[in-house]
């Protein structure tokens, strides 16, 4: 006897595809919660808009198409893993996403 799967999955749609182009990225609210979302290697990425060091927006710093600095204190993060550049060992939390066959960018922010 298999036990039955169950799909958790929240999928909120956030925005269009065609609104964040390859090398930005912008900050959308996701059931009250400020998601980044950042187009990298033309793929989407969602993480936590807040910087781990002072939570800090993320959204308020840079994003040079690779990687992305906070406008506070200038920690550098992978644009397309949330891991920390520097210093290496903070990482940004991330939510999973996809784009649905509309074009439209999909946020999990996970089970309430």
């Amino acid at each position: 006897m298999s036990a039955a799967v169950t799909n958790t999955a929240s999928w909120v749609p956030v925005l269009r595809l065609d609104e964040l182009w390859e090398g930005e990225m912008t900050a959308v609210t996701v059931n009250g919660v400020s998601v980044l979302l950042v187009n990298v290697d033309g793929g989407v990425r969602a993480y936590r808009n807040r910087c781990p060091h002072q939570e800090w927006a993320l959204d308020e710093g840079d994003f040079d198409g690779e990687v992305i600095v906070c406008s506070r204190h200038l920690w550098e993060f992978d644009a397309r893993s949330g891991a920390g550049r520097n210093p290496a060992t903070c990482s940004l939390a991330g939510y999973p996403c996809r784009v649905d066959e509309n074009g439209m960018i999909q946020v999990d922010l996970g089970s309430p």
